[in-house]
């Protein structure tokens, strides 16, 4: 989902004419290609990202609300934290690695 972004200097660089070849590509044109593809790629990955938090959100909500009908339920309570966990890795991985014994 970030090729694009990745490679953008790349982009450039491959289609922006040099100095010889300027009469031949419409270098206009071709930046304004080149930012609309950016600005698709920016605005795809933001819808995926979006749909993914809310049904993560969305599982995590409806776990809640059957634990809290059922305090005393143990696999439930274990499914909860398992996908609390889970989300919590999805998004902390990067940042911080919490102890094995937690």
């Amino acid at each position: 989902m970030r090729t694009i972004d990745d490679r953008i200097v790349h982009e450039l660089n491959t289609t922006i004419p040099t100095a010889s070849f300027v009469g031949k590509i419409d270098a206009g044109q071709t930046c304004k290609e080149l930012y609309q593809s950016l600005m698709d790629a920016h605005t795809s990955r933001e819808k995926i990202i979006k749909n993914c938090i809310a049904q993560t959100s969305s599982v995590v909500k409806t776990l809640r609300e059957e634990r809290e009908k059922a305090q005393d339920d143990l696999a439930l309570l274990k499914q909860l934290r398992k996908e609390q966990t889970k989300v919590f890795n999805e998004r902390c991985r990067i940042h911080y690695k919490p102890p094995k014994s937690q």
